[in-house]
């Protein structure tokens, strides 16, 4: 009878990691080259998660970068970069967390190398992203869901 009462025991892993897309665009080039650089950086993240089967599951990350001098769009930059990931004996309160933030997380940096390489590659300065506070923005998605269903407990 003990081991009924027994907690399952957590399991994480990385199983891979990889990119699922990547794009670059220099719509105005060569001139845009030829102009002062003055950039006005536009960064949008956005997020997946698809379940897999035997405790597997797909959480994408994408980064998107448009970088404008004045009206002209310099560059464009998007990196999908995803992981598969074995998650087991976690709670569904719990995996909303390990999804929404904590392997998104894991990615990042991931994401934020490619888009840097990219950059750098297509001619132009630097750009290192800032660190994101994937637990802040996970909280910030709850927060939206709950009042956008003002009825319902229950969020993913």
């Amino acid at each position: 009878m003990a081991e009924e009462n027994k907690p399952t025991e957590k399991h994480f892993s990385i199983q891979k990691i990889y990119t699922k897309d990547i794009s670059f665009e220099t719509p105005n080039s060569p001139k845009i080259f030829t102009e002062k650089w003055e950039p006005k950086v536009d960064f949008n993240l956005g997020t997946n998660v698809q379940t897999l089967e035997n405790d597997m599951y797909e959480v994408s990350l994408t980064v998107t970068v448009t970088v404008k001098c004045g009206e002209s769009t310099a560059y464009l930059v998007e990196v999908c970069q995803a992981g598969i990931y074995a998650l087991k004996g976690f709670s569904e309160e719990e995996m909303g967390p390990m999804v929404g933030s904590f392997c998104p997380n894991i990615l990042f940096p991931y994401a934020r190398e490619a888009v840097s390489d990219l950059v750098a590659k297509g001619g132009f300065p630097q750009l290192l992203l800032a660190p994101v506070n994937f637990d802040a923005l996970y909280a910030q998605h709850l927060q939206q869901a709950k009042q956008q269903a003002p009825g319902s407990n229950k969020v993913n």
